[in-house]
């Protein structure tokens, strides 16, 4: 047999366990898009169909309708939650970490050493230590208290000063000598060419802000407002327990968001994934 041969056959096996693959991966989301327009009793209904006998929408009116919570209005809070953590992150990360590849200051390698070996500790072993640093600020029951405690990353700090390291001295010299100061040259320099990585980085920040259920069940226990959309699909999935055509609905509306960013900043989060492997 020719290598040619081999090559095309190689390649056509190859092709057909990459789509296998995706089929198991994307086989729950397919059964459960149907499963949305499906009664109570038909989802488990024997022999297993896919698509409902008769189409209905009172999953959608019951999820949309809730006397107590407001769904439209949790997705909102959980977005803006995640987009302004997302701006708040990369700014204090993207600062710190350019302080520790570029900026010469007193404790420079204690400090180091000590935010580094903060990416070894279990965020869970300080949740409820944390729980009772936030009710002492008084700030349970606040948007503050999704935001702030987790904007501060040591891996982030460590991926940013990693890229920085990697950038020429001579344009921040240059930078220099045309009479920019640190801060000018991070903000018009370091966060210009820093496209790929703070995509990639805000990306994992909006997504763990956004599939956060712990920390603000532990935290918000009084404004339904400020119900994160897992938060309010946990709780939906208490109170209509067996009636999973509503769970489905709340789950699958939620992901629409998370999503359609992922598809508009794709591109650039091939190029982060790319860079930290380089890293």
């Amino acid at each position: 047999m020719k290598a040619s041969t081999q090559k095309k056959i190689g390649n056509v096996i190859g092709k057909a366990l990459m789509c296998l693959v995706i089929l198991i991966v994307l086989f729950p989301v397919l059964w459960a898009l149907p499963s949305m327009f499906k009664g109570r009793s038909e989802i488990f209904e024997l022999p297993l169909h896919w698509l409902p006998n008769e189409w209905i929408t009172d999953n959608f009116k019951t999820v949309f309708n809730m006397p107590d919570y407001n769904y439209l209005l949790s997705i909102g809070s959980t977005t803006l939650v995640s987009v302004l953590s997302v701006v708040l992150s990369l700014l204090v990360n993207m600062m710190a970490a350019y302080a520790f590849a570029r900026v010469d200051f007193p404790f420079k390698k204690f400090l180091w050493i000590y935010m580094f070996s903060t990416m070894f500790i279990p965020g869970i072993t300080i949740l409820l230590t944390s729980v009772r640093v936030v009710s002492f600020l008084n700030m349970l029951d606040t948007i503050w208290v999704l935001i702030i405690p987790g904007i501060a990353s040591g891996y982030n700090i460590f991926f940013f000063r990693q890229y920085f390291y990697g950038v020429p001295k001579y344009i921040e010299e240059a930078a220099m000598i045309d009479g920019l100061s640190k801060g000018g040259i991070f903000f018009r320099i370091y966060t210009r060419i820093s496209t790929a990585p703070m995509v990639i980085i805000g990306m994992s920040v909006f997504m763990g802000y956004y599939n956060s259920f712990l920390w603000p069940v532990m935290t918000i226990t009084k404004k339904t407002e400020l119900y994160q959309i897992m938060q309010l699909v946990r709780t939906l999935s208490s109170r209509y327990k067996g009636n999973y055509g509503v769970v489905l609905v709340a789950t699958l509306i939620s992901l629409i968001i998370p999503f359609s960013i992922y598809c508009f900043f794709q591109k650039y989060i091939v190029q982060g994934i790319s860079i930290a492997g380089i890293k």
